[in-house]
């Protein structure tokens, strides 16, 4: 049995991956780096964290980790932006960054949206820790993986002729954009929308000017039966 143990430990001592863990909760970086982080049990080297998409970009940039597990909601636009801006590591000849999104979130929209953005693979946050350091690995190598309740969920969202299409112009707008947008044509007042996502006035309405811009909209009527013509209300 000691024989076995021991060759177990070599085993696993010898494969290792760079990682770079983005999420905007730091408590919950804490935890991921406390649980898969201990690189001579894992193999896992946790190489930077990052609580926004600038701070993303520049860390990923700075230090090409083999993968970075990435959450969907953060500010300054969202996983999408982060895959978005890192399009060209992802598509590096020689060690590409892969990315394996880590979310409480199970919605068709969030999980679409990254895994069309260039993601490997999407796994929810009650995943194991020693699930996650496999999926890690798995990730490292090429494979795709996801939590076993999303993997039939994504194989028909991409096989199926009713699939979700492609919409350019709603992958324009950042994460923010399109919580303001919602909220817009639910009839939220501007005040209101600052109130609940915590920001100013001002900014709501430079959100809502982007908007209108960007889906070459005039007001906030027209802007309501877009999102409503496409079930975003």
């Amino acid at each position: 049995m000691s024989t076995e143990d021991t060759s177990g430990q070599q085993q696993g001592a010898e494969r290792h991956v760079r990682v770079v863990l983005v999420d905007d909760h730091r408590m919950f970086r804490t935890g991921v780096q406390a649980e898969i982080g201990r690189t001579e049990e894992t193999g896992v080297e946790v190489v930077g964290e990052a609580a926004d998409v600038d701070q993303a970009v520049t860390v990923i940039t700075a230090t090409r980790p083999e993968v970075v597990l990435l959450d969907v909601h953060l500010p300054g636009g969202g996983g999408v932006e982060v895959l978005r801006r890192c399009a060209s590591l992802m598509a590096a000849p020689e060690r590409p960054v892969r990315f394996l999104a880590l979310s409480v979130s199970d919605a068709a929209e969030d999980v679409i949206g990254v895994i069309r953005g260039g993601a490997r693979g999407y796994v929810t946050k009650t995943i194991t820790g020693a699930d996650l350091v496999d999926s890690v690995f798995r990730v490292q190598e090429g494979d795709a993986v996801f939590s076993p309740r999303l993997a039939g969920f994504v194989l028909d969202a991409f096989a199926s002729t009713d699939a979700p299409p492609v919409d350019e112009d709603l992958d324009r707008l950042t994460q923010r954009e399109r919580e303001v947008l919602r909220l817009i044509a639910r009839g939220y007042a501007y005040k209101e929308i600052a109130k609940q996502l915590f920001i100013s006035v001002k900014t709501v309405e430079s959100h809502v000017s982007a908007v209108l811009r960007k889906l070459q909209l005039s007001n906030r009527h027209e802007l309501t039966r877009w999102a409503t013509a496409r079930r975003l209300v």
